[in-house]
């Protein structure tokens, strides 16, 4: 949802929408905050289902020098968590407190509000196409360290569930984010549009985004990295009711709960948990 005006082309088409930018600029700030709310709630769907779309068709989506010259005209940078900022501009809302030792389940709850939904469809797609619980842990907690940090978010993610989870669950998280720039018609994923119009049709990977796919698929767990990338694309529905009992048990016998609570442990990423757990910190 997040991305549905965030591109140029997306938002001349908006203004358009509503009669042009002289027609916008005679509206109240209430009416056209309702509009974009509306536009984004009608849109939802429809940019889901052509985002994750694989053909480009006849869409003219942003070179990457365009996406470049967007930059300056943004109060915010596209690489911070969804946790530290509301990116539709409107006031981020107070936090309710986290228990003294908190759980993976209490941060589900509390604390990774964007990334839940989907991460719970991702995993509920998994879990009934019989993957490996460890995949199917790979596939909930896939996404969550984007509460944190969007950039290079698979080596976030891996390094922070790292101490807690199963080596195979924390290589699935490390490698998913290279594997999603390259597709695998054999298992099912294709490049989705939403990278056109994210990082630009001419986009190339970073050296370190190839050297990362290169590794992980000459490697034996290849297939789990891909399984959370297949389970990924089409996890996107805001409507989606997924029953999470089966989520809780998997967590209770693959997660390594610290006693101490998550963030109180003193594991080597202790801080990336208390950092979600206090985002309002000055320093």
């Amino acid at each position: 949802m997040r991305h549905v005006l965030e591109g140029t082309i997306a938002r001349r088409n908006f203004i358009a929408s509503l009669g042009g930018a002289a027609a916008v600029s005679l509206m109240s700030h209430e009416a056209r905050a309702d509009a974009l709310e509306g536009a984004l709630m009608a849109g939802v769907s429809q940019n889901e289902k052509n985002s994750q779309s694989c053909s480009p068709g006849s869409k003219q989506y942003p070179t990457v020098a365009e996406i470049e010259e967007e930059i300056p005209t943004r109060s915010f940078r596209r690489g911070t968590g969804s946790l530290f900022l509301n990116t539709s501009g409107e006031k981020v809302e107070r936090l309710p407190k986290m228990p003294p030792r908190p759980t993976l389940w209490d941060f589900f709850e509390l604390r990774f509000m964007k990334t839940r939904n989907h991460c719970f469809q991702s995993a509920n797609k998994a879990l009934h196409a019989g993957v490996d619980q460890e995949i199917v842990l790979a596939c909930l907690i896939h996404d969550t360290i984007q509460e944190l940090v969007h950039v290079d978010h698979g080596f976030w993610g891996a390094q922070m569930y790292e101490p807690y989870v199963p080596a195979q669950t924390a290589f699935a998280v490390r490698y998913h984010a290279a594997l999603r720039f390259y597709p695998d018609a054999q298992a099912g994923y294709c490049y989705p549009n939403e990278y056109r119009e994210m990082f630009g049709e001419d986009y190339v990977p970073s050296p370190h985004i190839q050297s990362a796919y290169k590794f992980a698929r000459a490697h034996k767990w290849y297939g789990a990295a891909r399984a959370v990338t297949v389970n990924d694309l089409y996890s996107f529905d805001p409507n989606a009711v997924v029953k999470v009992d089966p989520f809780k048990e998997i967590i209770e016998r693959h997660f390594k709960q610290p006693p101490e609570g998550l963030g109180n442990d003193n594991s080597p990423s202790a801080h990336m948990w208390r950092t979600l757990a206090n985002p309002d910190l000055p320093l």
